[in-house]
């Protein structure tokens, strides 16, 4: 696009030099002169509009030289920018850029893998602003059909991920396939803004874990492990397991387990859980109450106090959990 636009200054330039020289050597009108300059470096083989001049025809012959190259050259760019799709790629990469300048409190998703695809279905199920960073030109298309917004590069480099807005980002997501290049995602991360929250894949290996808390994560997950567990807990304990695929996903009476955080303007702030009507008015039970310091309480009794800041466990129908989001 760049040499689009030099391209079609200098021939603006071109245009206004031949017109001058026409005007000045032939004393003819802007339109004739004009008119000469056009049919002179596209060779469109029109006769002159007026009898040439010595002079004028030596003119016309450096403007021919010297114009009709760079028209071709022209040409040939804007054919290849939309035939190709270099217009449409350059418009869709600066819609992009616009969207990336404006985002604050969303995720950075580092790897569109398997677990990267999972972690991205499940934010835009949930409405969640995210961002994914990826350098696999087959994975980008996938991401653009599937309308989320990506930016194609190498997740360890500062630059990009200042490009993914991280000074305003909520979580950074470390899911490559590499424990290597998920430190280095880290190590960046936490040099941009030391204080994001971040979670990391682990392979599993032998002291990956180690290095990847090490590095800067506050969580690190190993699929692996995680598999193993819910396989095993599957045979343990099904009716366990099938309560909770229950209520994490939406399930057909639409039961589910949410977090709520209860803001200053929440009606049920600095009241009990009595008090609050969550089960009397909204049908829904208060599973845990985590305070804003970090304390968790299991199974609050009807007497124990909500204050701002804390967030609720909730279990119910999601209707019902929708109508008590509009108190918070």
């Amino acid at each position: 696009m760049k040499k689009i636009l030099t391209s079609i200054g200098i021939l603006l330039m071109i245009l206004i030099y031949g017109t001058s020289g026409y005007m000045i050597i032939e004393e003819t009108t802007l339109t004739d002169a004009l008119y000469m300059t056009v049919i002179s470096i596209t060779t469109v083989g029109f006769s002159e509009v007026m009898p040439l001049s010595p002079a004028g025809k030596y003119f016309t012959m450096v403007l021919v030289f010297g114009g009709v190259g760079l028209f071709l050259f022209i040409v040939s760019l804007i054919t290849q920018a939309m035939v190709e799709g270099g217009l449409h790629t350059y418009l869709g990469r600066r819609h992009m850029e616009k969207k990336l300048a404006i985002l604050k409190d969303h995720y950075i998703v580092c790897g569109f893998g398997r677990i990267g695809k999972v972690i991205s279905k499940i934010l835009h199920e949930n409405r969640r602003t995210f961002v994914i960073i990826e350098n696999n030109p087959e994975e980008i298309k996938v991401i653009e059909e599937l309308g989320y917004l990506v930016l194609s590069g190498d997740s360890t480099s500062d630059d990009i991920l200042s490009k993914a807005n991280i000074n305003d980002a909520k979580a950074l997501i470390a899911v490559t396939s590499s424990d290597a290049d998920n430190v280095y995602i880290i190590l960046s991360a936490r040099v941009l803004k030391p204080d994001i929250y971040i979670l990391a894949r682990s392979s599993g290996k032998k002291g990956a874990e180690t290095k990847l808390l090490r590095s800067g994560a506050n969580k690190v997950f190993s699929p692996y492990e995680i598999g193993a567990r819910r396989m095993a807990q599957s045979l343990v304990r099904p009716t366990v397991i099938d309560f909770i695929d229950l209520t994490v996903h939406d399930g057909e009476l639409g039961l589910r387990l949410e977090e709520l955080r209860v803001s200053d303007k929440a009606t049920f702030a600095n009241k009990t859980l009595m008090q609050s009507g969550i089960r009397s008015e909204h049908d829904l039970i208060v599973v845990a109450i985590k305070r804003d310091k970090g304390e968790m309480l299991f199974n609050p009794n009807q007497n124990t106090d909500i204050l701002p800041g804390d967030i609720l466990v909730v279990l119910g129908e999601h209707i019902n959990i929708q109508g008590l989001e509009k108190k918070l």
